[in-house]
């Protein structure tokens, strides 16, 4: 899968489209295909080192995301794959939202109001 990776901290320069491994979700956890990801002062803040709670790097940035679940884990009896989710998981740790995909506990997600279900109407259309 590809995410968009930084190797130091610096401005949006230092913000590169990798490919990696996708990550696997833990107990409680789902996977989620990310549609949209939030930009918030906190990523800059991050990026650039000023506030650098994920210690340094490389990481992958964002904590905000609307997507798809596409694996459950047993257990896990919120959502099933398919569902459409919105949330901020994982603040203050790393969630890696600037991914095509996100494992996150789905106790910190939400279940998209049914008005607002954009992400199986369209594809998420990568750089690169």
């Amino acid at each position: 899968m590809q995410a968009i990776t930084q190797f130091r901290f610096g401005g949006p320069d230092v913000l590169e489209v990798t490919d990696i491994d996708q990550p696997t979700p833990l107990a409680t956890e789902v996977l989620i295909a990310v549609c949209a990801a939030g930009l918030n002062p906190v990523d800059a803040a991050v990026r650039s080192g000023t506030f650098p709670i994920l210690g340094p790097p490389p990481f992958i940035l964002g904590w905000d995301l609307s997507g798809v679940v596409t694996d459950v884990v047993p257990g896990v009896n919120r959502f099933a794959v398919g569902d459409e989710v919105y949330g901020m998981p994982m603040f203050p740790r790393p969630a890696g939202t600037y991914a095509e995909f996100a494992a996150a506990p789905s106790r910190q997600l939400a279940a998209n109001p049914a008005p607002w279900t954009t992400c199986t109407q369209r594809r998420c259309r990568w750089p690169g």
